[in-house]
């Protein structure tokens, strides 16, 4: 193994927990979410050699994983449409829920699925404590355009929600 990898799978290693968020966010099933994940690694690692390090690592991943996902799920709704029973089936790696906590995630995540392509992203980044700035930053709108988004994303999930 290179220099080159080792480092990229060290980076990419603290800063997975990003890309299985986004994975989950923007498929339905495990399965996908899988196969959304690999395609994120392997997109990342493919433009690895263009980082240069102007931005976090992190923000350079957040904003591949982004468009990754949206690339891909255009290309899975050719193919097939949400299924819900495999919503049923979800479930997270990385943290033991208790039933009640894991019920609410699964709410969450049907109700995310149900976004269009933008919302789902300006979820995540405000999940993940971006600022109206950075996140205007990541997506190319202004602050403003930012902020109105968000709100009516945030009231569509609210709506979804409930």
């Amino acid at each position: 193994m290179s220099s080159l990898e080792k480092e990229f799978l060290d980076r990419l290693e603290k800063h997975k927990g990003v890309v299985f968020k986004i994975s989950k966010m923007y498929m339905d099933n495990t399965e996908d979410q899988n196969d959304l994940f690999q395609e994120i690694t392997y997109q990342a690692w493919k433009s690895y050699t263009s980082f240069e390090g102007k931005s976090e690592f992190s923000t350079w991943l957040y904003r591949i994983a982004l468009n990754t996902a949206i690339v891909f799920l255009k290309t899975e709704k050719k193919r097939s449409f949400i299924k819900n029973e495999d919503i049923n089936n979800m479930k997270t790696t990385y943290e033991d829920y208790n039933q009640e906590q894991e019920e609410q995630l699964k709410k969450m995540y049907n109700a995310i699925h149900q976004l269009n392509s933008l919302d789902k992203a300006l979820i995540f980044y405000y999940l993940e404590d971006y600022s109206g700035k950075e996140i205007a930053e990541q997506t190319g709108l202004s602050e403003v355009n930012i902020r109105v988004r968000l709100n009516r994303a945030k009231a569509k999930l609210k709506e979804l929600l409930d």
